[in-house]
């Protein structure tokens, strides 16, 4: 009887060994760290305060929000599409326009109020945590400090087999992550810094996987 349930145990390991192998994620290890990311310039978005600014002409300086349809309204020109330019290309198509009024007329654009990038740049927690999460990012935020926040995992957590999403390329790319050698081995090499939009996701554990 003995040797059955060896022979058993071993079946379950290798079973639990091919499904992880089979999970098809890569190993977080394989990401992006985002102290390498660029930047990317902001972009204008529906909800932004802009103060707009042309010098020597006060009575066209305005502090407009972007309307849902993506425009704002100024002085002399109507309705101006804001939503998606940066900042230094709004301000030159409304120099332009503004020129066939006043002569060389110099403007700035100046995002006031973020408002459509606050969304964009938090960072979330799903699954088997103690209290999933949607927080503001804070450059340094690193796995452990999202996984504190949310309480920990919870007791039915797969979290050998957590999963962090990012944005790359423009796109969400899926590594796995092992907040078990995080939390119950002290092993750091998977706590990797953060940036804005990042994901976690903790599973529960699965039978058929031998985790129950």
């Amino acid at each position: 009887m003995g040797r059955f349930k060896t022979i058993a145990a071993v079946c379950t390991t290798l079973f639990t060994l091919v499904l992880a192998g089979c999970s098809g994620l890569p190993s977080s290890a394989q990401m992006p760290p985002s102290s390498e990311m660029d930047v990317e310039a902001y972009e204008i978005g529906v909800g932004d305060t802009i103060a707009v600014h042309v010098w020597r002409n006060p009575e066209l300086n305005q502090t407009i929000v972007v309307r849902p349809d993506g425009f704002i309204s100024m002085p002399l020109m109507g309705d101006v599409k804001a939503d998606g330019k940066r900042p230094e290309e709004l301000a030159t198509e409304v120099g332009t326009a503004l020129s066939e009024f006043i002569r060389t007329p110099e403007v700035s654009v100046m995002v006031t109020s973020p408002a459509s990038k606050e969304f964009r740049s938090r960072l979330r927690i799903t699954g088997q945590v103690a209290s999933p999460q949607s927080v503001a990012f804070q450059p340094g935020m690193t796995v452990l400090d999202l996984v504190l926040i949310a309480g920990g995992v919870t007791d039915f957590a797969a979290d050998g087999r957590a999963v962090l999403h990012r944005q790359v390329d423009g796109e969400y790319k899926s590594y796995g992550l092992n907040l078990a050698a995080i939390l119950t081995e002290g092993d750091m090499k998977t706590n990797h810094t953060l940036q804005a939009g990042d994901v976690i996701s903790v599973p529960r554990k699965q039978l058929f996987r031998g985790e129950l």
